[in-house]
């Protein structure tokens, strides 16, 4: 049964030219007579192997669309957490949240600078597997991290604490931006 609706999409898909994931499925489902759900499913495991080429039915123009686009979220959900860990560590004085503080704080130090400076510098997936991202992460942040902090002793701010966590803030977010610049520019060579 599944190499049989595997042969009926790959038929479907080759007789539509450049199908995005709505329209072969609508006509799956349409003209064939086969289940949304399953219809759903087969493209998408033939767009995972890699026998399926799919093509986006409005693709960002530019970077603002990029980055307003689904495309973007991992950016939004890193900027929201630089956000509210920022606030946490300024603002959290009640019991419960000081364990907040610590588990953020821990991800604020410890992963998110190198997660973000290993994205700039590899923007594809394609480039590292996610252990070595993972672990190129922290010993990025255990790298990067002490050296802010030997920058900031010889600023006149000095190592406290609101100078470090804007630093580190500052940093994590400039890496964030050239990352999600850098992966625009892939994601526009991949159109063409």
């Amino acid at each position: 049964m599944s190499e049989e609706v595997e042969k009926l999409v790959m038929r479907v898909a080759n007789s539509i030219c450049n199908p995005g994931i709505p329209e072969l499925v609508e006509k799956l489902v349409r003209d064939k007579g086969l289940k949304y759900r399953d219809a759903a499913r087969m493209v998408y495991v033939l767009w995972k192997r890699g026998a399926l080429e799919l093509s986006e039915p409005k693709p960002p123009s530019s970077l603002m669309r990029y980055a307003l686009s689904l495309r973007s979220l991992w950016f939004w959900a890193i900027t929201a957490l630089v956000a509210l860990t920022t606030f946490i560590v300024f603002y959290a004085v009640a019991l419960p949240l000081i364990y907040m503080r610590y588990v953020l704080g821990s991800i604020f130090v410890l992963y998110l600078p190198g997660s973000m400076l290993i994205e700039a510098l590899y923007p594809r997936s394609e480039d590292l597997e996610s252990p070595e991202r993972l672990a190129l992460s922290i010993g990025l942040s255990l790298a990067v991290v002490p050296l802010i902090g030997l920058l900031l002793n010889y600023t006149p701010w000095g190592i406290r604490l609101t100078p470090i966590v804007t630093s580190l803030a500052t940093f994590t977010e400039t890496m964030a931006v050239l990352a999600l610049v850098r992966k625009y520019r892939y994601y526009r060579l991949s159109l063409k």
